[in-house]
């Protein structure tokens, strides 16, 4: 199964968001920023000049930005291309063979590519912390919050942030920095981290006050 072509719809607005069951609040010093997946393999199944992915990527755009004035580490997953069946696992029998061995649709995005003060950790499975460093990069420096923004929401975005919670990291899921098949999935994806192992948040709130 190859990935669908998802339909324009509209990023949720603030009315729309989850009420949270936590107050937790993103914290510079303690805090790291996940730009998960948006590479052009995954945001091809879009139509990119139309909502919601203008709208993703320039909240994305926004956000590290603001990391990056205040010191908050700004990090990266990319799932190889032409990955074997073996490195694949069962994600063939859910999503076929995965990226091709295609410099450009595993590249990420030019509009928030990284730098090279940026990690960039290859992804495997789902979560971001699945065969990735990503959890003792954030022991190293001491860091116990991450901000998660990426596609999609209610596949990877949501396996990150419940991985984090399990490792007692809090996480902060980027309601319109995230994108998904549809609408119904996106909001989906927000009430589950809300209930159960996130803040659901909105990229002017989450560094507010740094």
């Amino acid at each position: 199964m190859a990935l669908p072509a998802i339909a324009p719809y509209p990023m949720p607005r603030a009315e729309d968001l989850p009420a949270n069951r936590v107050e937790w609040t993103v914290d510079p010093a303690r805090a790291v920023l996940l730009v998960h997946d948006l590479q052009n393999y995954f945001l091809s199944a879009y139509d990119r000049r139309s909502s919601p992915v203008p709208e993703l990527l320039s909240h994305v755009a926004e956000l590290r930005k603001e990391a990056k004035r205040i010191g908050v580490p700004v990090l990266y997953t990319a799932q190889p291309g032409g990955q074997s069946p073996d490195e694949r696992g069962l994600q063939q029998d859910f999503w076929g063979p995965g990226l091709p061995d295609d410099p450009h649709a595993a590249a990420i995005a030019d509009d928030i590519a990284p730098d090279e003060d940026d990690a960039v950790l290859t992804k495997w499975k789902y979560s971001g912390f699945v065969r990735t460093d990503l959890l003792e990069r954030l022991r190293e420096q001491g860091r116990d919050q991450i901000v998660i923004t990426g596609v999609y929401a209610h596949i990877g975005v949501l396996m990150t942030a419940c991985d984090a919670w399990m490792q007692d990291i809090q996480a902060f899921v980027v309601a319109d920095a995230v994108a998904d098949f549809s609408a119904e999935d996106h909001a989906m994806a927000l009430r589950w981290a809300a209930g159960k192992c996130a803040v659901v948040t909105s990229p002017r709130a989450v560094f507010e006050g740094a």
